[in-house]
């Protein structure tokens, strides 16, 4: 899995790297853990959003963060920093032996979306995957056109549409990963 933060577009549309957030990080780290997943990829450019990033996880591994809450640590060690989707597919190439699948997801309704009992089933087969999330507004267009598949849209109630990247990634991961139906 990797929380994208560059390139995402602003309510305008426009192309920009999103900043990083204390709870992004310790929530998504918590539901990698928690799912076994391989790790979770924090992707920026931002040279300062990267050390915030680190000093973070710096401080719940290796500082007086640790000895309060050690668990934490143990989730915060699955987060992986870098500069872009091109160092994630790299590292998992030299991970897997093999290029991944790449997935992305999208507030938006697609009517050619791949839905989750079919993603459940490739899960199943072997080779790395990769689920991109994105920040801010949602996924650049552009990154969107150089992926395998955009997957289902979590369904919603009424006109109000926005739930935090960490609410809908814990709600993909379950439908993916989870023992339920």
């Amino acid at each position: 899995m990797a929380l994208v933060h560059y390139p995402v577009v602003n309510r305008n549309s426009e192309v920009i790297a999103s900043a990083i957030t204390n709870l992004d990080l310790h929530d998504l780290a918590r539901l990698s853990r928690t799912y076994n997943m391989p790790g979770c990829y924090i992707v920026t450019p931002l040279k300062d959003q990267q050390s915030l990033a680190k000093r973070l996880i710096a401080h719940w591994c290796d500082g007086v963060g640790k000895e309060l809450h050690p668990t934490r640590c143990e989730a915060l060690r699955c987060l992986r920093v870098v500069d872009d989707i091109a160092q994630v597919r790299q590292d998992i190439r030299r991970e897997w032996g093999e290029e991944p699948i790449v997935w992305a997801t999208t507030a938006s309704r697609q009517a050619a979306a791949l839905p989750y009992r079919e993603a459940r089933r490739q899960l199943s087969e072997s080779g790395p995957k990769l689920i991109l999330l994105g920040t801010a507004w949602g996924l650049a267009p552009s990154l969107l056109q150089s992926i395998d598949a955009v997957l289902e849209t979590i369904r919603w109630e009424g006109p109000y549409n926005h739930l935090s990247v960490r609410c809908a990634a814990a709600i993909l991961v379950d439908r993916l990963l989870g023992s339920g139906p």
